[in-house]
């Protein structure tokens, strides 16, 4: 049931009902009706219930009486939309699992990117979930998502004249997003309580629709609640580490409370890293409450949880004080009948190495039937993190309370090709290849088919996005500077600014130390050599927030911006503040290049390189992550020669120094060289081979087909 007062006309009544579903952010025609409605509405909003809020009374006539066409568009999206939601054909999973009859998969995660207009995620882990709930809803997998609803979300950022960031929390207005309430039998609001040292906190119950999926928000900030536990759920990723483990206590016990008073049973809970961990919690006191004996209880928890770890170094994983913890944890096991020592135990990483943290990952590892990395090295260097507690499983019997998965597999991550693929590569590839290439996306043989279209058309779909690209971050610069105070004539220049026919490279993400955005800077003087050659010129595109208290990230967020508006790389490498959904999609759909430089083993996957390669960008990455899985030698190239040093500026020099070789020697030359007609032949071939071997292996429907095979069956569901 919507929230916001929203009227329509009768004739486009269904539109309320698009709005509130989320199916709209991965389809075109969808985004493109209600564009259609106030073109400056929705460049101001791009949310559609905002847009819908908005739109006057006397408006709707000039829209509908438009010759009839907003009409048929209407009727056609719509006849889409319900062919998506109730299919003529059954789903893959109804195919695949046809006597299935059990509950869903529970999805916990403290944060989902959706769409840039639902401020609810960071970064990566929640793209991922955005990702993952939207491939279960194309795979017709039963599912449930649940989550927290911030008020405040996460930080808004701007960059000041010197280059510091700083943090805006803009609080959010719940009846302009695409939510509606959760109400109990009695037609209130559904409230669900949960247990907090000497208190009760209140959460409210919202629900969002993800195509055929629900999700599933907690939401703090309500009147029944004391002023003070209100901003529990305010922030994402809030500093106080107190407030912290408040956030996660709610997601986790609360999560399963508002399932279970909504009566949704699931047959397999997925923790989706260790923030939603405490969920375990909650599931052991329903089976203490049973009647079942501890033992018993821990073999039945176990049998239906899955595990995914995204942390590759030990100092990354969630962990607490064990004090504060034991504040939480007693008087609920002594409510509910827990064993609470045997529980601070299995949260130990060394359960004999004396005074440790209690580690939510330690804890999850034990409590699960099925854990897994995001990435094949991402398996193998959990495997060595965790091997400790992976053998205590081998050695300990059920009733020592130890247990756990006898390995952590490896499921690499993917992407949801619909929401990240451009649209004039989406349209190159419904005219050449067919419409129904989002049912033949994991096939290979089907991007085999790219190949055959003319490099003139690849050129074309890539150099419009890349139009479209510069324009956006034109746009942005002149909103960013024209703060900073920048004289007319300044920004003016600004129109000028960045070159269509220039090679062009993109670095986003989160500005933690361990990306290294600083390596292509390791050499200044090779750098400026390299770019501002005029042979083979080239423009760098860098965008990404450090974390509030990471001091590090962000004095490395002020050099680069230094070296990009005041240094003599001015005019060749930008900095676009603020990196967002809506920034990252220009980014992937326009670079040429997509640059890649962690500290090897630290990037667990990374997706923004594939969604990168969607779209014909080329890959160069240190060999880490998912990379190594998609590299063959002719749709990219890999820094470094695959040596490790111990030392980390020997490191850096290494791999700063094969990067501008592979740079000035390999990629430039293969970019400018070989044009036919302004076409560069060989260029485009390395773009439809990244295209090829891509797509069809690092989509989230594979990557959700491989958690139901490997991991939601075994655990018990589906099937």
């Amino acid at each position: 049931m919507p929230t916001a007062d929203i009227h329509v006309p009768s004739e486009v009544s269904r539109l309320i009902e698009l709005a509130y579903n989320l199916w709209w952010t991965w389809t075109p025609r969808a985004r493109r009706l209600f564009a259609s409605i106030d073109k400056q509405l929705w460049a101001r909003y791009r949310n559609p219930v905002q847009l819908l809020i908005n739109i006057q009374p006397h408006a709707w006539r000039a829209v509908i009486e438009d010759g009839g066409q907003f009409i048929s568009d209407y009727r056609r999206v719509m006849r889409e939309f319900d062919s998506y939601m109730q299919p003529d054909n059954p789903t893959w999973f109804e195919r695949r699992f046809p006597d299935y009859k059990g509950g869903p998969v529970a999805y916990f995660t403290p944060e989902y990117g959706l769409h840039e207009s639902i401020g609810i995620y960071c970064g990566g882990l929640g793209v991922l979930s955005g990702d993952h709930a939207k491939a279960a809803s194309d795979l017709g997998l039963p599912f449930v998502g649940v989550g927290l609803l911030y008020r405040h979300g996460y930080f808004q950022q701007a960059v000041d004249p010197d280059g510091r960031q700083h943090h805006i929390f803009s609080e959010i207005d719940f009846l302009r997003l695409p939510i509606s309430p959760v109400y109990a039998t009695t037609g209130r609001p559904l409230l669900v309580e949960v247990d907090f040292p000497g208190r009760s906190v209140f959460v409210r119950v919202w629900h969002m629709k993800v195509g055929r999926v629900d999700l599933y928000l907690l939401d703090s900030d309500i009147e029944e609640n004391d002023p003070a536990d209100r901003p529990i759920t305010a922030q994402l990723y809030v500093r106080g580490r107190e407030m912290r483990l408040c956030q996660e206590w709610l997601l986790g016990i609360g999560g399963v409370r508002a399932l279970r008073a909504m009566g949704i049973h699931p047959a397999v809970w997925h923790i989706n890293e260790g923030h939603a961990a405490f969920l375990l919690l909650e599931r052991l006191a329903e089976e203490r409450r049973e009647g079942k004996g501890w033992s018993e209880a821990v073999r039945s928890v176990r049998s239906s949880t899955v595990f995914t770890t995204h942390t590759p170094v030990p100092a990354g994983n969630e962990a607490f004080d064990t004090g504060l913890v034991y504040r939480y944890l007693q008087p609920f096991c002594d409510k509910h009948s827990m064993e609470c020592g045997a529980l601070m135990d299995m949260a130990r990483s060394y359960p004999e190495g004396g005074a440790q943290p209690f580690n939510l990952t330690a804890l999850a590892l034990r409590l699960s039937r099925y854990a897994n990395g995001v990435s094949r090295i991402h398996g193998e260097v959990a495997r060595q993190m965790w091997g400790h507690i992976l053998s205590d499983a081998e050695r300990r019997s059920e009733s020592s309370g130890a247990g756990g998965p006898r390995t952590i597999a490896h499921v690499t991550n993917g992407v949801h090709v619909a929401t990240w693929l451009g649209h004039d590569v989406r349209t190159m590839i419904e005219e050449k290849l067919g419409k129904d290439w989002v049912v033949q996306q994991d096939r290979p043989e089907f991007w085999e088919k790219l190949r055959g279209i003319p490099d003139r058309e690849v050129w074309e779909a890539h150099q419009n996005q890349k139009d479209r690209l510069i324009r956006f971050v034109r746009h942005r610069l002149l909103k960013q500077l024209s703060r900073h105070g920048k004289s007319p004539e300044d920004l003016r220049q600004i129109d000028r600014a960045l070159d269509p026919h220039v090679f062009t490279i993109g670095f986003a993400r989160r500005f933690a130390t361990y990306k290294r955005a600083y390596l292509l800077f390791q050499d200044y003087n090779r750098l400026k050599a390299i770019i501002t050659n005029p042979e083979y010129p080239v423009q760098i595109l860098f965008s990404g927030k450090a974390h509030p208290a990471d001091e590090a990230g962000q004095e490395l967020i002020r050099q680069i911006v230094n070296l990009a508006f005041y240094s003599e790389l001015k005019g060749r490498v930008f900095f676009i503040e603020n990196y967002d959904i809506r920034v990252a999609r220009h980014l992937v759909q326009g670079v040429d290049v997509w640059l890649n430089t962690p500290r090897k083993p630290r990037e667990a996957s990374g997706t923004s390189g594939m969604k990168a390669a969607l779209n014909g960008a080329v890959n160069v990455s240190i060999a880490d992550g998912w990379w190594p899985e998609a590299y063959n030698g002719q749709n990219g190239w890999v820094i470094g020669d695959g040596g490790q040093f111990d030392n980390d500026e020997m490191q850096d020099y290494a791999d700063a120094s094969s990067l501008y070789e592979v740079l000035e020697k390999e990629i430039l030359p293969a970019y400018y060289s070989e044009r036919e007609d302004g076409v560069p032949r060989r260029w485009v071939g390395l773009m439809k081979e990244s295209m090829i071997s891509v797509a069809p292996h690092f989509s989230a429907t594979r990557m959700l087909a491989e958690y139901v095979q490997e991991a939601y069956l075994p655990a018990g569901a589906p099937g």
